[in-house]
């Protein structure tokens, strides 16, 4: 004899899904449009010089700026290559290959990131690894920033 387990609450929540009338779906659309990500490129870059301009004022050092400059293009490169790449197939009719396509040119990113910082030391007199890591992170935290100023955002209580 078999037994039946109890519905449970997750499960019943999951029976009440509804998919999104195509009009709905263009609604939604319209309220959350899609992130340009030469955009979010072109603000890395902005803010990367930001970052190399203050760490040049700040230290009166202009080493230290450009340490934290090519941190930032330690980024920025990368992140172009990733967004020319991806966005070269947008449209790819075969999932598979729109995913192996994608890790493909992060593991290229990651490859890029890595040989820049190991040329590093060879291509920026007086580098300071500090401001360089410095230059790095706040680079890529202008992903963050990007995703939270987009047109569209609600803000929630």
């Amino acid at each position: 004899m078999k037994t039946i387990a109890p519905v449970t609450e997750a499960e019943a929540e999951e029976s009440d899904f509804k998919p999104l009338t195509a009009q709905e779906a263009e609604q939604w659309r319209s309220r959350n449009p899609p992130v340009s990500v030469w955009k979010i490129v072109v603000g890395q870059v902005l803010v990367g010089v930001v970052v190399a301009l203050a760490a040049w004022v700040l230290t009166g050092r202009a080493s230290m700026g450009w340490s934290a400059a090519y941190g930032a293009l330690a980024v920025v490169v990368p992140a172009a290559l990733f967004a020319r790449g991806v966005l070269r197939r947008k449209a790819s009719a075969n999932p598979r290959a729109a995913m192996v396509g994608f890790f493909g040119w992060e593991i290229a990113k990651i490859v890029l990131t890595v040989a820049l910082l190991a040329a590093a030391p060879r291509l920026v007199p007086g580098l300071s690894w500090l401001a360089l890591v410095v230059g790095m992170v706040i680079t890529m935290k202008t992903y963050w920033v990007a995703l939270l100023v987009r047109p569209g955002v609600r803000k929630t209580d």
